[in-house]
């Protein structure tokens, strides 16, 4: 099998800017203009390509952001949109246009459970939350109604991996489409050449690194990319949650530096993880051969970029995780708040934040404790220096 490298697939996509610029401009055109005024009806109508209509169909700056983003996942097109929310809620409808039923990881983020359980309903949509990992759990949780199966490669917040390629095999059998949030691993895993339909993302965390916008991007086969932004039946086209280009051109030049973000943050959150497992700190991390999935986990791997930034540890009490986080805070050690994949340390407490959407019942169906705090390793500082302030701060507040 031919391994996929993010790296050289994004060197092969490259735009210029107007006067032979490196980097391609910024166009913030909110419409173009036609020279042969047929022209516009025919691209309402659909029958001619490669032209701008409207910012809310297609953009320049965002259509070379698909590009990129595209060569990066192996896939065929991309779109980028206001949030990740969006493009959760807009590929789900896209890909189920007349409602139906989707089987859900039960480990998934508080707003997209939100979505499942309270709004999507009112759409004609219906959810079902499973144990992803148990593969005859989730065929019989399949009805005549079923049309989607969704995860997340690693989930938020118990780092769990799913296994994407047996989820594939599934969906080819039953006929199903595989959606799959890749938002804590991209460059480290692609679930296209592992079997995915439909890649969403949280543009926002690792792809955007500086935690200073909001976007979200969808990626699949040209046919769906198509679909989200047609004039007549488009999600995307019709709801409008469309990306600003200042922000699609600011992440088209970020993504050439993920795959070495990532890397980095990798290298930085395994020496943390084992620093903490050698001192006896229950930390949970897919990195660790002691962690459940660590081979499911290694076998989708791009190799070369480690086991991610995510890291987490059972404090025992939500009343513990916070005052672990308060000293890790004022040790210069990161920072209590909510996201992740920042340059610098990002802590928070999932059971009252991230996942506060999700009833208390089922919160332990997942085996989500209320004292799990979870950590954004940053790649800013000292490996060995922040460890040492960990483990410091642990025991004093043990």
């Amino acid at each position: 099998m031919t391994v996929h490298d993010p790296i050289q697939s994004m060197r092969d996509v490259q735009h210029f800017g107007e006067e032979g610029g490196v980097v391609p401009v910024i166009d913030l055109a909110a419409t173009s203009t036609f020279l042969n005024p047929e022209d516009m009806e025919k691209a309402f109508h659909g029958e001619i390509d490669g032209c701008y209509l409207y910012s809310r169909h297609s953009n320049p700056s965002v259509s070379a952001f698909g590009q990129k983003l595209a060569a990066l996942e192996g896939m065929e097109a991309a779109l980028g949109v206001s949030s990740g929310m969006a493009a959760i809620s807009c590929a789900i409808q896209q890909a189920m246009p007349t409602g139906g039923h989707i089987i859900s990881s039960r480990t998934v983020y508080g707003g997209t459970y939100a979505l499942f359980q309270n709004l999507l309903p009112r759409s004609g949509i219906e959810s079902s939350f499973v144990e992803i990992e148990d593969l005859a759990a989730v065929e019989r949780a399949i009805t005549p109604a079923t049309r989607v199966i969704f995860t997340e490669t690693m989930s938020n917040p118990l780092l769990r991996v799913s296994d994407l390629r047996g989820l594939s095999a599934l969906c080819k059998r039953r006929g199903l489409k595989l959606i799959v949030d890749n938002t804590f691993t991209p460059v480290l895993v692609t679930p296209g050449k592992l079997g995915a339909d439909i890649v969403v993302y949280s543009c926002t965390k690792y792809i955007s690194g500086a935690s200073d916008l909001i976007a979200g991007a969808i990626v699949g086969s040209q046919e769906f990319i198509n679909s989200l932004v047609d004039i007549n039946h488009g999600v995307v086209m019709l709801t409008g949650p469309v990306m600003d280009p200042r922000v699609a051109h600011e992440l088209y030049l970020r993504l050439d530096h993920l795959p070495v973000r990532m890397a980095a943050h990798s290298h930085a959150a395994q020496y943390l993880a084992e620093k903490m497992r050698a001192a006896d700190i229950p930390a949970i991390y897919p990195g660790l051969p002691i962690h459940e999935h660590h081979a499911l986990l290694s076998a989708q791997m791009n190799p070369g970029y480690g086991y991610g930034g995510m890291t987490a540890v059972d404090c025992g009490s939500v009343k513990r995780a916070m005052k672990l986080a308060a000293r890790l805070q004022q040790e210069k050690f990161g920072l209590y708040a909510v996201s992740l994949g920042f340059s610098r340390t990002l802590m928070s407490c999932p059971s009252v934040s991230t996942s506060s959407e999700i009833p208390e019942a089922e919160q332990k169906k997942m085996n989500l404790s209320p004292g799990l705090l979870r950590l954004s390793i940053g790649f800013v500082g000292n490996d060995e220096t922040l460890a040492q302030r960990f483990l410091k701060c642990y025991r004093e507040v043990s």
